[in-house]
């Protein structure tokens, strides 16, 4: 049941973080330029990650740590399938512009995107005060 609610709350991360890069595909890039643009989009986009997995990381019910880390485990996996899905088969994109969101040197900044929703389940839980006790057996 974790599982399916994590997907759930997967769902809305990617709502929000499309409507998030629309609205930096739309007036960020304009103004700042593109890596700019989503050197911002990730700030929001972590702000929003962490926002929502804060608000419900009580309807997950966790009673591990070990699944809070499978749940940001398929966050991350789900992200990444999304990603790569959206950029090669809806907007065309190639390899290397994909690659080049995972690049630092290129200003990309994906991967930390990704690691952030590995830990964002562990970090919601520790904020909202729900982190399971480990003294006790699952």
């Amino acid at each position: 049941m974790i599982f399916l609610r994590a997907f759930a709350i997967w769902l809305l991360f990617i709502v929000a973080e499309s409507l998030n890069g629309t609205i930096r595909e739309l007036w960020l890039v304009p103004a700042l330029g593109d890596v700019r643009a989503h050197q911002v989009g990730f700030v929001s986009g972590s702000i929003l990650i962490l926002t929502i997995a804060t608000l419900f990381i009580p309807w997950l019910h966790p009673s591990r740590i070990l699944e809070l880390l499978q749940v940001g485990l398929l966050w991350l996996v789900l992200t990444l399938g999304f990603e790569i899905g959206l950029g090669r088969l809806i907007l065309g994109y190639s390899w290397n512009r994909i690659a080049a969101d995972y690049n630092l040197s290129q200003g990309g900044l994906m991967a930390f995107g990704l690691l952030l929703l590995l830990v964002a389940p562990a970090i919601a839980a520790k904020l909202r005060g729900v982190l399971p006790n480990q003294n006790q057996p699952a």
